[in-house]
């Protein structure tokens, strides 16, 4: 499988045919910005699935995505960055998208 840098995912050689269910959530303006895709959805992907692969198959707008967190944890790496679409998934993790809050750095508020 090949993730978004170009490079194979490496999950082993016992993987081809498997696949991995995970927890799609959107919130704030994501919700908006994806209207045929409901607030929590269900995904099925290859094994070594990446976030990439999420945003493809639902059709979700690069652009409008400022957070992605990967069960709770953050893993967009910085204000202003483009998504890490690389980022291979596991069986059972839960993705969260989100457009920017209000008064935050996406809306022009100044980061302190």
């Amino acid at each position: 499988m090949q993730t978004s840098a170009g490079t194979t995912a490496t999950i082993g050689h016992n993987s081809q045919g498997l696949s991995i269910g995970v927890e799609v959530r959107l919130f704030n303006s994501m919700v908006k910005a994806c209207p045929t895709v409901p607030p929590r959805s269900a995904v099925t992907l290859p094994a070594g699935g990446t976030i990439g692969d999420v945003i493809r198959q639902l059709g979700i707008p690069e652009r409008e995505i400022f957070l992605v967190m990967v069960n709770g944890r953050d893993v967009t790496p910085k204000l202003g960055v483009p998504v890490e679409t690389g980022r291979v998934l596991e069986d059972g993790d839960v993705v969260a998208f989100s457009g920017p809050v209000p008064y935050s750095w996406g809306y022009g508020a100044c980061v302190v």
